[in-house]
């Protein structure tokens, strides 16, 4: 960072030029462009929710195309544009940018627009990421279950504009950054891919008739459907028992036990309730509805109530819990699921004749044993390479903002 006070010192020592965006170059809107107009092969095109799915900072090829014929008519991005989204279904990613850094043209449509411009447009694509920007896009927003920011309002947006030298020196430090996150983020798709492979062969048991026995989860496992949750213990924070529905289910992101729940009962609620609160170690996973598509499973790391649209797995004394938990992520859970209803169900009947291998405890520790270690590395947020990516991202958060903070010139 020196370097770049020593280049703002030298080039703008009284401070850095804010302009608005309107003023440093033209905002052209796009329209049109459904995805059905997607084609195999024809001109590069970027839809705007792609840009919040897909794209990262920069661009140098289309994920999509579009015939010449609908493309004539679109609003053209060329080498160095910036494709800006207008709208959103939240702040975060309203007015997220790609800058568009190939070869030739390529077009873009509706609820996004096109900054051309004269400034690096890594740099322009960077600031917009930046808590600055964040707050001043806030305060034209408009809309609630939808969130606009039109063209007319972002013009008005004033950013800072330094010296090209600056702006480029700032974008390869940043770059750097970025470059080192997606060779972490590459690695650890191909360790997850690695995890599933052995995962996969380290549980297909069908090739081992001798090393295994078979039987139904039913005689393996006591299965256990949730009650209805009280609303008198909506949001209370103490209590025997986390009370786990199934949007609890992502608290742990990619951690495997839940340690956090939103909501707390007591013993003598659960009694009048009828509810029994799960052992430590049963497998839960969602029952009903869209949420059984997810296929998430966790086990529970405290004796835990559950809610009736959450279904639990109590091992007995065959299974050890992070055998079945494992040999669970093997599961489809929607081919399991009755769909003669109009929402997707999982019964309890339906359940306890699933078939699952039962090899001995002994074979089960040691499949735990290195089936964790891979888990560990491509899962676990506190080590691991996840927890290395965060760690990377939170460093370059840090290195953005500090760098993009400029005195303004008076």
């Amino acid at each position: 960072m020196s370097q770049i006070d020593a280049l703002i010192a030298a080039l703008c020592p009284d401070g850095v030029d804010f302009k608005p965006i309107g003023e440093i170059g033209q905002l052209v809107r796009g329209n049109g462009m459904p995805k059905s107009d997607f084609v195999e092969t024809g001109v590069g095109c970027i839809h705007y929710g792609q840009i919040y799915t897909f794209y990262g900072t920069w661009a140098t090829e289309t994920k999509s195309f579009i015939p010449a014929e609908k493309a004539a008519r679109l609003a053209k991005v060329d080498p160095g544009d910036l494709i800006i989204t207008n709208t959103s279904e939240n702040l975060d990613d309203v007015c997220k940018a790609v800058a568009w850094l190939g070869d030739g043209q390529i077009v873009t449509g509706g609820h996004a627009t096109v900054l051309k411009h004269g400034q690096d447009p890594k740099y322009l694509a960077y600031y917009l990421q930046t808590p600055q920007f964040f707050a001043e896009k806030k305060r034209h927003a408009t809309g609630t279950k939808v969130i606009d920011v039109s063209a007319k309002s972002l013009a008005k947006i004033s950013i800072p504009v330094p010296p090209i030298e600056i702006q480029q020196k700032i974008v390869a430090i940043l770059d750097s950054f970025t470059k080192l996150e997606a060779e972490l983020e590459a690695e650890l798709e191909a360790r997850r891919i690695q995890y599933h492979h052995y995962r996969s062969a380290m549980l297909d048991f069908n090739a081992q008739p001798d090393k295994v026995t078979w039987a139904t989860i039913g005689e393996v496992c006591e299965v256990r459907s949730g009650w209805g949750f009280p609303a008198a213990y909506q949001g209370q924070t103490d209590g025997e028992y986390p009370f786990y529905k199934v949007s609890d289910m992502n608290l742990s992101g990619n951690e495997v036990v839940m340690s956090s729940a939103n909501n707390f009962i007591d013993h003598d609620a659960a009694k009048k309730l009828g509810a029994k609160p799960a052992p430590a170690g049963t497998v839960i996973f969602p029952k009903i509805g869209a949420a059984v598509a997810t296929n998430k499973k966790r086990i529970l790391s405290i004796p835990s109530a559950y809610d009736n649209n959450v279904m639990g797995l109590v091992p007995g004394n065959r299974m050890i819990s992070r055998f079945l938990y494992f040999w669970m992520q093997t599961v489809n859970l929607s081919e399991i699921a009755n769909d003669s209803g109009a929402v997707p169900s999982i019964r309890k009947t339906e359940m306890e004749r699933v078939r699952i291998p039962v090899p001995s405890l002994d074979d089960q520790a040691r499949i735990v044993e290195l089936l964790d270690k891979f888990d560990m590395l491509v899962n676990d947020l506190s080590d691991g390479l996840p927890a290395e990516i965060k760690a990377r991202h939170q460093q370059y958060e840090y290195y953005r903002d500090q760098l993009l903070t400029f005195k303004q010139a008076a």
